[in-house]
């Protein structure tokens, strides 16, 4: 019996520098099943990633459509950097189709951070995501519409230093949870002050970290929260507060 829409279930893959989680998601975006992991290959070469994500999902429920948050610059599916896989492996990698001739089924890969973003944002204002873990991640949505390539892990945030390196995973190994806080203080000023955000969302493996009081309009997230972006890639626009195609300048 064909699936209709109502029962449409999404395999949901967030793809990081450490690990790979999934899990199985309804039209809601509501888990049908606990997340489960692995760890991320190394060499992450998009052969050992595929093999990994096939490993992970072999005895998972059955589905009918693949979302993917991938840690790099993707358009159309097809991969343009991944600076903390190893971008030399990926230039130019057509994740999505890969993906979809591995897997079986039709298949989105978007970008980590966006796919947080679907997953967590209202659809008013101007909502910005921040995903805090091996690197930072960046989305950006205004009413509901994704901003496309939005990525400002690499701008320079202090002299010979990017946002990865300030406050990523290595940092904050490095540096120590004390160090780190202030340094967040320091980004959450200038992300305040140059978009003037009605909300930021923070989700990622190191929001847990942060030991200040934030403002009201700054939300913590989850994966959990997160991952529903999975199931919205998928929506039409009429179903969903948030729009499933990307906005870009060129639109008339």
């Amino acid at each position: 019996m064909k699936n209709t829409p109502s029962q449409l279930r999404v395999l949901s893959i967030d793809i990081g520098g450490s690990h790979i989680k999934a899990t199985i998601l309804n039209k809601k975006g509501e888990l049908k099943m606990e997340y489960d992991k692995i760890p991320t290959p190394a060499p992450a070469t998009p052969d050992n990633l595929i093999k990994a994500i096939n490993t992970l999902v072999k005895e998972f429920p059955s589905y009918d459509k693949v979302s993917v948050g991938f840690p790099g610059y993707v358009k159309d599916g097809v991969v343009k950097t991944a600076p903390n896989l190893g971008t030399d492996y990926w230039v130019d990698v057509d994740l999505s189709k890969k993906l979809e001739k591995s897997l079986g089924k039709p298949t989105q890969v978007v970008n980590d951070a966006d796919m947080q973003g679907l997953g967590v944002a209202a659809g008013k204002g101007l909502e910005m995501v921040i995903t805090l873990g091996t690197g930072f991640g960046t989305a950006l949505l205004m009413n509901g519409h994704l901003l496309p390539h939005f990525e400002l892990s690499h701008l320079p945030v202090k002299e010979g230093m990017d946002y990865d390196e300030y406050i990523g995973d290595r940092a904050l190994e490095k540096e120590g949870k004390e160090k780190w806080n202030k340094r967040m203080k320091k980004v959450f000023k200038i992300l305040k002050t140059v978009f003037n955000y009605d909300t930021l969302y923070i989700g990622g493996g190191n929001s847990d970290k942060l030991d200040f009081k934030l403002d009201k309009n700054m939300k913590i997230v989850t994966n959990a929260d997160g991952i529903k972006g999975g199931a919205r890639l998928w929506l039409a626009d009429e179903e969903s507060k948030i729009k499933r195609k990307v906005a870009t300048p060129t639109n008339n």
